[in-house]
């Protein structure tokens, strides 16, 4: 085999790559000139449903903080949600896509199946450990009421 054959890299932080892309597109759309009300949207199709649905289970799964507490916040529920439509997709869909967007959509379930069962296993290791150190937030007398009250069901992660 000669040594000038491409090599497979594989990046194993999705979270940098993710975020590195992130930046790359919103520099793009910086740099771009606008014209008001010459917005574009990207086309509706399998990849952007696929991506939509993935992005708010990663949101569940602690990939962003609180704004106020910088802590990740985790909605296992909501992901699980999230994660559930994207089988239900899938299961709907079976004989009706392409072979890379089969391939792409059970990529995705696997990944965010597995980050699931990650996050959750570790959540009820940290209760196991000291579930006060776990804050259960939009339960009632989980979380302070009234005007400081979070909005929302969130389970917050201690660092």
């Amino acid at each position: 085999m000669p040594d000038d054959a491409p090599k497979l890299h594989i990046d194993a932080d999705w979270k940098e790559q993710a975020q590195a892309e992130k930046e790359k597109l919103s520099q793009k759309i910086d740099d771009s000139p606008r014209q008001p009300g010459s917005e574009e949207f990207p086309p509706a199709d399998m990849r952007a449903l696929v991506g939509s649905l993935a992005s708010q289970a990663i949101m569940g799964l602690g990939a962003y903080a609180d704004p106020q507490t910088g802590r990740p916040m985790i909605d296992l529920m909501g992901s699980r949600f999230a994660i559930d439509l994207l089988g239900v997709l899938e299961e709907k869909t079976k004989g009706n896509l392409t072979d890379e967007e089969t391939a792409e959509l059970k990529e995705v379930l696997s990944e965010l199946r597995q980050r699931f069962v990650q996050i959750a296993t570790m959540i009820q290791q940290q209760m196991a450990k000291d579930p006060a150190s776990v804050q259960f937030m939009g339960r009632p007398g989980a979380a302070p009421s009234g005007a400081d009250a979070p909005a929302g069901p969130r389970l917050v992660v201690p660092d």
